[in-house]
C-alpha cells in the first residue's frame, strides 16, 4: 500500500472520527467540549489504527471519557466503515494524547514568567 494512501487514510479516519464523536456518541460521560482527536496512525494494510484523544480535565475525567469512548469502539468502528464505505474498518486503538494538556501547561508557565519579568522591570524604575 502507498504511503500516500496511508497519509490520506489517516486524515480521513481523523475528520470521520471526530464527526461520529460529535455528533452520534450520546454518552453523558464524554464532554464534546473537551474531546479531540489529535492524530491518527494506521498501518500499511489499514487494518489497525492508534487514535490519539486529547481530553481536557482533571485524571479522573479524561479516564473517565477513554472508558466511555473504548466502550463504544465497536459503535465508532461500524460508523467508520459506513462513512468511508469500506468493507473492513481498521481495528481502533485509543490512546490517550496529553500534548495539549502539556502545551497549555508550558503556555501558562510562559505567562506567568512573562508577568515576573515585566514586575520586575517596573520596580527598577
Amino acid at each position: 500500500m502507498g504511503k500516500r494512501r496511508q497519509e490520506r487514510m489517516s486524515v480521513e479516519i481523523k475528520k470521520v472520527l471526530s464527526t461520529i464523536i460529535k455528533d452520534q456518541i450520546k454518552d453523558p460521560r464524554i464532554d464534546l467540549g473537551a474531546v479531540s482527536i489529535t492524530r491518527v496512525d494506521v498501518t500499511n494494510d489499514i487494518s489497525h489504527a492508534k487514535v490519539y484523544v486529547s481530553v481536557l480535565g482533571d485524571a479522573s475525567k479524561q479516564e473517565e471519557t477513554m472508558n466511555a469512548l473504548k466502550k463504544a469502539k465497536g459503535f465508532i468502528r461500524s460508523e467508520l466503515a459506513r462513512f468511508l464505505e469500506i468493507r473492513y474498518a481498521p481495528e481502533l486503538e485509543l490512546m490517550l494524547d496529553k500534548s495539549i494538556e502539556h502545551g497549555i501547561h508550558i503556555s501558562a508557565l510562559l505567562e506567568e514568567l512573562k508577568e515576573k519579568s515585566t514586575r520586575g522591570d517596573e520596580s527598577h524604575e
